[in-house]
Formats: structure tokens, sequence, C-alpha cells
């Protein structure tokens, strides 16, 4: 038994005998941070990446893909604003391939809310209001991919990944929770056609939960609820199906039509199509370039349905933007989501857009 083998057997038996001691839960949107999506080219596609990514964040997208890599060093970095710039999304990560059939990446993701306002300490024991005692916290999720890709002996084009995934939860001082998955990739090539399958926590993640019962029990008490229980929760798998289209209009001018579908098995999601064993969420994404230099793309991605006021039933679509700029191994790529707008039914003319922004570099 080599270290690594000998290090995820300790960690699974570790998270399991938590377990014993915790309610174990199967909650739709279980660790939903992880399928935000990372890299303004993939936002900026509707979250298109499956069968087409092949830069350093193939190791969130698709492992497999990270055989694709045009140099020896890859380096992928992403900042995106969510809800106005009230949650940020973070994202590094490391490729290089290994040889000439097999790459490996590592990836850190944080989505975090930081400097939430804490006032339970704001009134003391004689009434008066104390600003000095006001506390800051924040409530973030971080995962770090390691990621493993390798060329099939069997079929020729075909390529492998697989993903070891461990998972920090934080909330402040009032809980945290460790979690612990796997992922598998693939992806084949034939002409002008790519195809691609990623396998989301195919094992089923587990994450265990453990509160701060000091902390929470003078607000429970307030409150009259009861104090939280250790918990464990367990993300059932995803998978992912994609398949895209490259063309070529003219000698610089080049275009990419892709789509994914996501189908989940935590129960009935408001999607496209749903139902008590799966929901299916499709969305599509296109790129055009110029001399493989400058490109532009969009995207639809995030259907779903809601009732208005006077009992109708209406349905919406998330629109994504973006533009790239690629030269000497600099990437630079930009994005824009517009996550609520306005609707006819209503007096909101305004709206919350995403803004993401991403560097790549690589080099030999």
């Amino acid at each position: 038994m080599n270290r690594f083998t000998l290090f995820l057997f300790v960690s699974i038996l570790l998270l399991g005998a938590g377990a014993a001691h915790a309610q174990v839960a199967t909650p739709k949107y279980s660790n939903e941070f992880l399928n935000i999506g990372v890299g303004a080219r993939a936002l900026g596609m509707g979250n298109v990446q499956v069968a087409i990514a092949d830069d350093a964040t193939a190791g969130f997208w698709n492992p497999a893909g990270l055989l694709k890599l045009r140099n020896r060093y890859n380096i992928a970095l992403m900042h995106s604003e969510l809800f106005a710039g009230i949650a940020k999304n973070d994202f590094g990560s490391f490729a290089m391939p290994i040889d000439s059939s097999s790459a490996l990446a590592v990836s850190i993701i944080r989505l975090g809310v930081d400097d939430i306002v804490d006032t339970r300490r704001l009134q003391n024991e004689y009434g008066y209001i104390q600003y000095d005692s006001i506390r800051f916290f924040s409530v973030a999720d971080y995962a770090m991919l390691l990621s493993y890709a390798r060329k099939s002996n069997l079929i020729e084009g075909l390529q492998l990944g697989v993903n070891a995934k461990i998972i920090y939860r934080n909330v402040g001082e009032f809980a945290n929770a460790w979690g612990f998955g796997f992922d598998a990739g693939a992806q084949l090539k034939r002409g002008t056609w790519h195809f691609g399958l990623m396998a989301k926590d195919v094992t089923t993640t587990f994450t265990a939960w453990t509160h701060n019962v000091e902390a929470l029990e003078a607000t429970y008490q307030q409150t009259g609820n009861d104090l939280p229980e250790n918990t464990a929760e367990l993300t059932l798998p995803r998978l992912v199906v994609g398949i895209g289209k490259s063309f070529s209009f003219t000698d610089k001018i080049t275009g990419l039509l892709a789509t994914d579908v996501d189908f989940t098995f935590d129960g009935k999601r408001n999607v496209l199509l749903k139902s008590d064993f799966t929901s299916v969420d499709p969305h599509i994404g296109m790129e055009l370039a110029y001399a493989n230099t400058v490109f532009v793309r969009g995207g639809i991605n995030n259907y779903q349905q809601f009732r208005n006021f006077d009992g109708s039933t209406s349905s919406k679509v998330q629109p994504n933007f973006g533009v790239g700029f690629q030269n000497n191994g600099l990437d630079i790529d930009l994005a824009m989501s517009r996550i609520s707008g306005r609707d006819a039914n209503t007096a909101n003319a305004g709206g919350l857009y995403s803004i993401i922004i991403s560097l790549g570099y690589s080099f030999n």
C-alpha cells in the first residue's frame, strides 16, 4: 500500500468514525458551492465545459481535460463577485503534464461572505448600547482538489481523470465541517466533435459538521430553539454529460458550440425536467475566436420556474456573456452573468450582476 492509498484509507476511516456519532442526512444542494463554477471562460459560456475543458481549470470541470494542456506549467486564477459583491468566489490552480500520457493538478476554491456583523453583545446588562462590542465573522466554504489524468490504452483518443477532494466549511466560531469525496471524468474527441462525461461525488461525498454549543447556547435560549447536534451530510452523485462541435468559418475565424446536461439524484429541483428519481438541467454555450487570440462568448443556463403574485407561473433563464484574450501563454478572460432582472409582473427594474475575472498563464 503506497502512501497516497494509505492517506485515503485513513481519511475514510476517520470520517466514518465521525459519522458513528452523528446524524446522517442526504440534503438537497449539499456542498452546492462546488457547482457554481470557476473560470471566466466557462462562466461566460453558461458553465459548459465538460467536453471542452483544456486548461488548468480542467481539474475542476473534468480532470480528463488536463491532457490537453498547451505548455509544461499552467496556472489559473479567478476572482468572482456574486450578488453585487456580497459573496466572493475565488479559485486558483496549478497543472502540469507528468509525461506524454498523464497529467496532474492542484486546485483550491473559496466561496465566502465576509464581515458579517455579530450584534449579540450590542446591549450590555444595564440596557446601554456598546458599539465597541460589535464583532465580525465570515462564512466560507473551501475545497482542495487533487486531480490526475491519463490516456486510455484501450480506446484511441479516450482520456480519463479523477479528483480527490477535501472540503472545509466554516461558520465563524459557531460551526465547521470537514468532508472528503471523489470525482471521475472522461473526454473523447472524434474529428470536430467533442464528448465528455463527469461523475461528481461518484462515491458520495461525506461531510461531518461540528457545532460550538457554547457559542450558540445563549442565542438559542433566547429564541427557544433546540441546540443543533453534530450531523453528517452525504452529497449524492451528479452526472454531467457534455457534447461540443468545432467550426472553421475562415482561416482566422473559428467557432465552438457546446452543451452540458446535468443529472442530479437528490430530489426534485427547480430545473427544466424533474422527477422523483432525477432532475435534468441542460445549459448551452458558444465561443467565437479570431486568430485564436480574441474570443467572444455567450451562454444560457439556470432555467427556473417561479410563481407570480397573480398565481400564474413564469420561467426564466440566466444569460451569460464573456470576452477573452490569449497571447504567448497569457489568458485574460472577463465574464458577466445577470442572475436576476426586470420581470413584467414586478416593479423591480434592477438586477444583480456577477462579475468574473480570471487570468491564466502557461509556459515551458
